[in-house]
């Protein structure tokens, strides 16, 4: 019913900057949650950013004043801006989105990106 696909991911120097997206395509759903997370190697995946339905926005505090989170809601589409880059930044940035889909929209699914690649150099 829907599938997501992040882009933006690349290779910088500490202190870049890199943009992060995350597009929706399909029928039939809607969005209510979106959120991004990273996996480093070895690691957990973690929460980095959430714009919850209300439109509250929330951040992990590694990356408070660092990174914006936003969205646009004529695409359902979600992006990661990223600023002051550190190499604890690197990792695979997974585009997330709690969704219903389904006819009558009572299908629950918790749809995820394939994921986009961030290394960052010091």
């Amino acid at each position: 019913q829907v599938q997501l696909a992040e882009s933006g991911g690349g290779s910088v120097q500490a202190g870049g900057s890199l943009m992060l997206s995350c597009a929706a395509s399909g029928s039939g759903y809607r969005v209510y949650d979106m959120s991004w997370y990273r996996q480093a190697a070895g690691k957990e995946r973690e929460l980095v950013a959430t714009i919850e339905y209300s439109g509250t926005i929330t951040y992990a505090d590694s990356v408070k004043g660092r990174f914006t989170n936003s969205k646009d809601n004529a695409k359902d589409a979600l992006y990661l801006q990223m600023h002051s880059l550190m190499p604890e930044d690197a990792g695979v940035y997974y585009c997330y989105e709690l969704t219903r889909q389904g006819p009558w929209l009572t299908q629950v699914k918790n749809v995820w990106g394939p994921g986009t690649q961030v290394t960052v150099s010091s």
